[in-house]
């Protein structure tokens, strides 16, 4: 079925290879991204594309589109950038995360909410099972991350994949809707087959 789908984040690493994945299946992909960690470069090449729009955009502020899927990969995932701007990483993941909700709820669209392995803290245990709750600092450098996910927890319900970290990203907030398993499904396809 061909749908309209916004993926926020959508020049980083992560979100360009699902527009990649998604234009080749024919599906219009909206592209939101401020750049404060992605880049042009990563999408360049699907620039011109008839299925394919870039949109500049800071998530801290609402958008008004209609879409049918939404995956919101927005937020700085590396210690680097969130640590540069602590504030902004939480209000992206946070309001963003927000702004997303309301226009999912105002479109009737499947979200799907990405967020980072750092939201675990500094394991003490490795290899991590699925019961390990992770090693928190409330007042350490990962406090935007772990905040972050804190604060989003009651919206969502948590899917963690922990087989496999793709460049960092092992936890996937997903609302408390079946119908975005496929979402998760589609997802995990698309990342695990890259290289």
């Amino acid at each position: 079925m061909h749908k309209r789908i916004l993926i926020t984040g959508g020049a980083g690493f992560l979100g360009s290879h699902l527009c990649d994945a998604l234009v080749a299946k024919g599906h219009d992909v909206l592209c939101l991204d401020n750049f404060f960690t992605g880049s042009k470069e990563n999408i360049g090449h699907l620039l011109g594309r008839p299925n394919f729009e870039l949109i500049r955009h800071d998530l801290v502020q609402p958008i008004f589109l209609e879409v049918d899927e939404i995956y919101n990969l927005a937020c700085p995932a590396s210690p680097i950038h969130y640590q540069y701007n602590p504030v902004k990483t939480v209000k992206t993941s946070v309001m963003g995360a927000i702004n997303m909700l309301g226009l999912a709820k105002r479109v009737k669209a499947k979200i799907l909410q990405a967020s980072t392995s750092e939201i675990y803290g500094n394991p003490t245990v490795r290899p991590q099972k699925e019961d390990y709750y992770g090693n928190v600092n409330t007042i350490g450098l990962r406090l935007a991350t772990t905040r972050e996910s804190v604060m989003l927890r009651p919206f969502f319900s948590i899917i963690i994949g922990k087989t496999r970290s793709i460049s960092g990203w092992s936890g996937f907030l997903i609302p408390m809707d079946p119908g975005c398993t496929q979402m998760m499904v589609e997802l995990s396809a698309i990342l695990l087959s890259r290289p």
